[in-house]
Parts: structure tokens; C-alpha cells; sequence
């Protein structure tokens, strides 16, 4: 396999139903809750954004936590699984939070208006794996923000799993009881993560390893500035330790 041979829509076939249905499972939101500690509320208010899209929502984690703390959310993710599961999650806890489905590379054209911040969280941006699409997605969400708008991008730490190995805390992203997601193959190329499930059940990603300088890289070209990176919701790490990666520019 190569990134050749990869398309960027692969994640529509891999998050399939049942997986779907487990990603909660996975996450387990009060586990995520404790681990962020509010990171991105503080983060958003900091820099007055009001108007905000989660533009990879997933099962809608942090649209609905941003929309508990006051702000205006959009939610809208590629697959239709996740929007649906989204859209059920908010109404279970009586929540008006609209929902809808948009694929990054056509985003202008398929959301209305303009934002304050748009967040691509969960290592969403690495379903990409060509370089001019990255280019043209990060070209696509400076279009829906507004003049100093937020972007926030997250990812696995991929330079401490291709210079290192693969290593966990499981302490912040994927908190759930007796659940495991790590790789099965690691390249320059891909790496493809297996999911497992206390029920024996197991799923698989196969992710663009983007490391940190060529993401900031990217942002800088695409014309956002004054990038900041915080490695597991700290500013200051050792570019090896944390888990994730989250990287912030303003349009």
C-alpha cells in the first residue's frame, strides 16, 4: 500500500455502522472531558470567537461541549454515519445543536456563512493523503472564516511514532475502558491503526502520518499566520512525548 494507492475518501468505507456505533465506546466523553480540561473553551473565548464549526464532529464530542458553554456551533462531518450519530447524540440530551454533512474539499459551497473558528479535531486531517488536497482542504477552511478566524487542527504526535515506535499515555483522546487503538503497520506512507473493543470486537484507520513541521508548513503557505502548537493541551513539550498534537493559526 502506498499513498498512491490511498484515497482520501477511504475513511468513508472504514467508519462503518458498527464501528460508529462504538466510537463513543472508544472516546468515553467523561474521560475526555477530564483530560481536555476545558481546553478549548478557554481557547475560543480567549480570542472572542463566537460562531463556530466542528468541521470533522465525528459522533459530535466538541460541538456539543461548545455548545453547553454558550457558543454558536455548526457540526458537520464527511461521513453520513457520523452525522446521523451526531444528530442522535445532541437530542438524547435535549440539545437544538444542527448538524449536516459537508466534505472538506468543497466546504465553501457546502456550508452557510462565515465563522470565528473552525476545528478539525479526532487526527481528522490526516484521511488526507495527498498533498495538493491538504493544500486545497486548508485553502477551503480559510475561505469560511472570517478576517483573523481560528483554525484548530489536531493529530497524532507522528513524529514520535515514526522516529520512536508507537507509545500511549491513554490518558486524554481515547479514554475508554478496556478499549486499545494502536498501529498494526506503520510507514512514511500510511499508518494503519486497529481498534479494539472489550467485546472482542476490532476496526481499522489508515491515516496520512503528517508530522508537526509539515502541517505548520502547510498552514503558513495557505496564508495563516501566528501558528501555535501545544503538544497534549500544553504550550510548552518535547516534541516526542505528548500523544497529540494541536496545532492553531489565524486566517
Amino acid at each position: 500500500m502506498s499513498t498512491d494507492t490511498v484515497s482520501s475518501d477511504l475513511y468513508r468505507d472504514e467508519y462503518q455502522p458498527s464501528f460508529v456505533e462504538k466510537w463513543d465506546e472508544l472516546i468515553n466523553w467523561d474521560g475526555r472531558a477530564k483530560g481536555e480540561g476545558g481546553f478549548y473553551e478557554h481557547l475560543l473565548r480567549a480570542a472572542g470567537c463566537e460562531r463556530v464549526l466542528d468541521a470533522a464532529t465525528g459522533t459530535g464530542y466538541h460541538a456539543v461541549q461548545l455548545k453547553k458553554a454558550g457558543f454558536d456551533v455548526l457540526a458537520a462531518d464527511g461521513a453520513p454515519e457520523m452525522v446521523a450519530k451526531t444528530d442522535e447524540n445532541a437530542s438524547q440530551i435535549g440539545l437544538d445543536l444542527p448538524v449536516q454533512q459537508a466534505d472538506w474539499r468543497t466546504l465553501s459551497e457546502d456550508v452557510d456563512g462565515k465563522f470565528d473558528a473552525l476545528l478539525c479535531l479526532g487526527n481528522a486531517f490526516s484521511h488526507l493523503f495527498s498533498e495538493e488536497e491538504r493544500t486545497s482542504v486548508l485553502e477551503e477552511f480559510r475561505k469560511v472564516l472570517d478576517p483573523d478566524g481560528l483554525v484548530v487542527i489536531d493529530q497524532r504526535n507522528y513524529d514520535s511514532i515514526l522516529d520512536r515506535g508507537f507509545s500511549t499515555k491513554h490518558q486524554y483522546y481515547y479514554t475508554g475502558e478496556g478499549v486499545d487503538a494502536s498501529p498494526e503497520a506503520i510507514t512514511d506512507e500510511y499508518v494503519r491503526f486497529r481498534y479494539t473493543f472489550p467485546d472482542g470486537a476490532s476496526h481499522h484507520l489508515t491515516l496520512f502520518p503528517l508530522r508537526q513541521d509539515h502541517l505548520e508548513r502547510l498552514l503558513k503557505q495557505t496564508g495563516f499566520d501566528d501558528i501555535r502548537q501545544y503538544g497534549d493541551f500544553e504550550a510548552t513539550y518535547d516534541r516526542h512525548d505528548p500523544d497529540f498534537i494541536i496545532q492553531v493559526g489565524k486566517a
